[in-house]
């Protein structure tokens, strides 16, 4: 993959590089906050190649794969120091429900490696022992049992640095800040009970704490930047710093610390009452929808609970081993696909799928193959709920916060309950078979199905006349105001300045595709040429708005049948060209031949004669 080349893409398609005002990545998605989301060119931005999906709600997502990490390195790179310029300029206005998501994601996602990686060798440092193979009384168990404990305990260092980041406030004052908190002598004085200006300071171990740090650096914040306005110049280096610091600790030890040590708790406790009252029931469910909320990206909502629940339990109950449930059945899932199709590129792509699924990483596995078959859908939520559910029964915990996989495994090795880990592999085991089993049964191979019918049918195919799928006004396709359809990149065809918003089938077929903002639809004609119907140039910012579908992914169609009702007015007052496009995708395999173009045409008029490259 040309890494530099995506990176420019990407970034040209997001609007540019003066578009972003935050960036991060996980681990297969780069994940944006941008200024104005309306200059996300979604159609191009889906074509770039390396790119395997696009979500855009809170963040603009762009979900790369297992190569993430090396186009977030060419992204930042491109980016220079324009991010610390971002807060210039205009803004999108948002909901508050979604600026505060996005400042959660961006504050928690940084997080996880660095408690990863210490949760994992713990967890391998715990197996050694149960197993006999280290003592966990010797000096070199306790060192490397430290430094695996090291991220967790100095978590509101690693909190107020990834907060600081995202409030663009000086990382290295507002650590300090939070820092003053966690200093052993600090500790001791407030377990002895300490006075501040006669004011009682509650005794609270902050370490290992996520809330108080985050509530402390919020407020450092707004200290930071009124000193800056009101300081002098020349004592700005250091006045500003010292005010920060002198006020901002004392606050957060009488008020904020105490408050955001009480919501830590409060959360964590919900959660596993929760757990207490429904059970094996709900982490059977919550594995069941974990396909649907790491598509949308709605997964990341569960780590500022997960990194509570870790810190304040040092263990967690409900969506890790609901993820093992998942992960392993989309590995499961992926395996029996490419047992089961014929096409060569499903093959490939499901066995490298399956195997990074079966390591944890499911965004491949879900983009490649689960959510382009709905059946295979289907086997993976009911796998993940039966793995789910026997999870919940036997009251799995996890005690690492990694995405669970053969390789991170040993994050569920319990020195209290050795049986934990015994029913992690069975919770492993049970949905891998099930999955498989599932997507077997369930799953149709579209090429098998294809080479079945073309045996039937004979070799020969026949030629296809497509009448107008709107009626109009025929223009030819180098007239689009759009380089990717103009220069025939995307197919050969014609496009149509519209009379009337009704997209209609031109001929028999099926419906392959229909976008989600109903903006563009897919038909397989019965000679097996794909025709793409997109309406109006950039039309997807509209979000669906103005776009009505009658038609679903699958549907047979008849010739005239209705498939689309769109409002003209609507597109052009948004500012949009609504001309439709109609092109044939497989042209290589196709003679595509034009007709009627710079007249009126209706429903009946003939516009496209397709014919098969003998």
């Amino acid at each position: 993959m040309n890494y530099k080349q995506i990176a420019e893409e990407v970034l040209q398609y997001i609007g540019g590089k003066e578009n972003v005002s935050h960036l991060e990545h996980c681990s297969t998605r780069l994940r944006f906050t941008l200024k104005d989301n309306s200059k996300v060119n979604m159609s191009k931005l889906e074509k770039v190649e390396g790119v395997m999906g696009v979500r855009q709600n809170v963040q603009c997502q762009v979900i790369i794969g297992n190569d993430v990490v090396e186009v977030y390195d060419e992204v930042k790179a491109l980016l220079g120091d324009s991010l610390s310029h971002s807060e210039e300029g205009p803004r999108q206005k948002q909901k508050l429900g979604s600026v505060l998501l996005d400042f959660v994601i961006s504050i928690f996602q940084p997080l996880i490696p660095a408690i990863a990686g210490g949760g994992v060798l713990k967890s391998l440092l715990l197996l050694g022992s149960i197993l006999g193979l280290i003592s966990d009384q010797s000096q070199t168990y306790q060192i490397l049992n430290m430094i695996g404990g090291a991220p967790l305990y100095f978590l509101p260092i690693l909190v107020a640095m990834t907060t600081a980041n995202k409030l663009k406030v000086n990382q290295l004052v507002a650590v300090s800040a939070v820092g003053a908190l966690i200093l052993p002598e600090m500790t001791a004085m407030l377990a002895e009970g300490a006075t501040f200006l006669s004011f009682g300071v509650d005794n609270i171990a902050y370490a290992s704490q996520v809330f108080p740090a985050i509530l402390t650096v919020l407020f450092y914040a707004q200290v930071e930047k009124w000193f800056t306005k009101i300081s002098p110049k020349p004592i700005r280096v250091f006045f500003v710093p010292m005010m920060s610091l002198l006020i901002s600790v004392p606050i957060a030890l009488l008020i904020l610390g105490p408050l955001g040590y009480n919501v830590g708790t409060a959360f964590s406790s919900i959660i596993v009452s929760l757990y207490n009252q429904f059970g094996w029931v709900a982490t059977g469910a919550l594995a069941a929808v974990l396909p649907l909320m790491v598509v949308t990206g709605m997964h990341k909502a569960m780590i500022p609970y997960a990194v509570s629940s870790m810190s304040e339990l040092g263990a967690e109950l409900l969506y890790l081993p609901a993820s093992l449930a998942h992960n392993i059945s989309e590995a499961g899932a992926c395996f029996a696909v490419s047992i089961k199709t014929k096409d060569k590129r499903l093959k490939s792509t499901a066995v490298s799928a399956g195997i990074s699924a079966l390591f944890g990483i499911t965004e491949p596995a879900l983009y490649g193959v689960t959510i382009l078959h709905k059946r295979v859908l289907y086997a993976v939520m009911f796998s993940s709920l039966i793995g789910g559910a026997f999870a919940g029964i036997i009251a799995l915990q996890a005690f690492a916060l990694v995405g669970p996989g053969i390789a991170s495994i040993t994050m569920f090795a319990d020195q209290a309950n050795s049986m934990n880990l015994v029913w992690a592999f069975v919770t492993l085991g049970i949905s891998f078979v099930v999955a498989f089993a599932a997507t077997l049964i369930l799953y149709k191979d579209k090429a098998a199905i294809e080479e079945k019918e073309t045996a039937m049918e004979g070799a020969i195919v026949s030629d296809s006349i497509l009448s107008s799928p709107v009626n109009g006004k025929v223009i030819s396709l180098s007239e689009v105001k759009d380089d990717v359809f103009s220069s025939g990149m995307v197919g050969e065809g014609v496009a149509i300045i519209p009379d009337e918003g009704i997209l209609v089938a031109p001929e028999d077929g099926e419906i392959t595709m229909v976008f989600e903002t109903n903006h563009a639809v897919g038909l397989k004609t019965n000679n097996g040429a794909e025709i793409l119907f997109h309406i109006g140039i950039d039309t997807v910012q509209l979000e669906g708005k103005g776009f009505e579908s009658f038609i679903h992914s699958g549907e047979k169609v008849t010739k005239g049948q209705k498939l689309i009702a769109f409002d003209i007015d609507l597109i052009k007052e948004a500012g949009f060209d609504p001309t439709v496009i109609c092109v044939v995708t497989n042209k290589d395999n196709y003679n595509v031949n034009s007709f009627n173009l710079e007249k009126l045409v209706t429903n009946d008029s003939d516009i496209l004669a397709i014919s098969p490259i003998a």
